[in-house]
């Protein structure tokens, strides 16, 4: 029974009805950065979905400033891997002072930054406000620690969500972002705004066949728009796009053919054919591994600066090998290590860097650096994200995508452009509702009737 109760309560959701009044003004902000702030600090509990390089680091860190003010308690700040030295730059740039990165738990700031990784050093009990920086990466994490976060967010008083791409592939992604806040449920949203083929709930299904109901679309978006803003230009939002024009991105495709005649459960084919599957996919990468490689290596030759995006340890290993000059980061490093090279990068001392999407494509800003190299995959949030350290508010120069595949993976790249076509509909969805007020008419009742004699 004592198990039960303790299942039960770590359940619950701290209750919260509104936020604070805006007590901490900072002069650096734009004007839309002030209207975000403002709807932010009042709401108490929101998303904010805001492109990459349109200010989101300053607009958390004056958050927690104004939440400090209010609780008199610390604010903690939750990034991804050598993000949180970037937080205490632009503290100190902007004059925010009281900020400190820990990375065990113990600090001695009103404002606390750590990562993902090292939460599990927190007491939730400690603070009043949680503020998660790119919250989509938590889906690459494992359950474990993704079940702490969610966990050490519900515990807290007031909780904000900040990330550049709200769920650009699942619109029912949404979903966890609002039961974090303490909104509407998963399962409540599923049956509200949601169907699937086979028209059931069953949890097993989430994810394969839900499909958002046409007739709901409207009040979807409007639902949102209730626990969050949205905005991927300031013009969304009304104000004046000045300073915030992108140069050009120049994307490349290069293909190399594939000689070898796949292997598929123990069958060998006799011709070269597009992958459609997942597995023919994965055979394709491996067979054409080098080749894919040598391509890599070659078009990073004459850059001062540049980043190659791969998806396995095989891929960097090799990379790593065609290039001395490049330096690799793998899963398998400690935190320190990853930090210590991706820093290094950062601040110039390495040229070349070879990461995963998975490790490193979330929140880091490397304007220095306008080329990159990716293997492409199925997933356009990693593909979005890794593009955006660099294709940001701030670069000033072209940037240079150059994709390199093989002459099989032409499925990859149709569902990449896909993907692409629906993150913008979710987006220009989301910031239409964002600027549009919903408006419920209350009819007045016109049916008589007749009491009970006992009222």
């Amino acid at each position: 029974m004592t198990d039960y109760l303790k299942f039960i309560e770590s359940k619950k959701h701290t209750s919260i009805k509104q936020g604070v009044d805006q007590v901490y003004h900072n002069d650096n902000l734009f004007p839309y950065q002030k209207h975000v702030l403002e709807y932010l600090v009042n709401k108490g509990r929101a998303a904010c979905f805001l492109d990459t390089g349109l200010g989101k680091t300053l607009i958390e860190l004056c958050l927690a400033q104004n939440y400090v003010e209010a609780t008199n308690k610390p604010v903690l700040i939750i990034t991804p891997l050598a993000v949180a030295f970037q937080f205490i730059k632009e503290a100190e740039k902007f004059g925010i002072g009281s900020i400190e990165y820990s990375k065990d738990g113990r600090y001695s700031s009103k404002i606390v930054v750590c990562n993902y990784e090292r939460l599990n050093k927190f007491n939730y009990s400690d603070y009043d406000c949680v503020i998660l920086d790119e919250s989509s990466i938590l889906k690459n994490f494992n359950g474990a620690i993704k079940s702490h976060i969610t966990n050490f967010m519900k515990k807290v008083r007031y909780r904000f969500l900040f990330t550049a791409t709200p769920s650009p592939n699942d619109f029912i992604e949404l979903g966890t972002s609002s039961e974090a806040l303490g909104y509407l449920g998963y399962m409540d949203m599923l049956k509200t705004y949601f169907a699937n083929n086979e028209n059931n709930i069953r949890p097993q299904e989430i994810g394969t066949k839900w499909y958002l109901k046409p007739h709901a679309v409207n009040d979807f978006f409007s639902w949102v728009s209730n626990w969050s803003i949205s905005m991927r230009k300031p013009s969304d939002l009304g104000f004046s796009d000045d300073n915030y024009i992108l140069p050009e991105l120049l994307t490349n495709y290069h293909y190399v053919k594939n000689d070898k005649n796949w292997i598929i459960n123990g069958q060998r084919l006799m011709f070269g054919i597009v992958a459609k599957t997942m597995t023919e996919v994965r055979e394709e990468q491996k067979m054409t591994t080098e080749k894919r490689c040598e391509k890599a290596t070659e078009l990073t030759q004459d850059k001062e600066t540049s980043v190659i995006w791969c998806n396995f340890n095989y891929e960097g290993d090799l990379l790593e090998s065609m290039d001395k000059e490049a330096y690799q980061i793998k899963g398998s490093m400690k935190l320190e290590q990853k930090e210590d090279l991706l820093l290094s990068f950062a601040n110039g001392d390495i040229k070349k860097l070879i990461t995963k999407p998975k490790i490193t494509s979330f929140g880091l800003n490397w304007q220095h650096c306008n080329h990159t190299v990716y293997f492409p995959t199925w997933s356009y949030e990693q593909y979005y994200q890794a593009i955006r350290r660099f294709y940001r508010f701030g670069q000033k120069r072209d940037v240079t995508v150059d994709l390199v595949l093989s002459d099989g993976q032409k499925r990859v790249v149709d569902a990449l452009e896909y993907k692409k076509d629906k993150a913008i509909k979710l987006y220009n969805s989301l910031n239409t509702a964002v600027n549009s007020i919903k408006k419920h008419d209350v009819k007045p009742l016109e049916i008589n009737f007749n009491k009970p004699k006992f009222l």
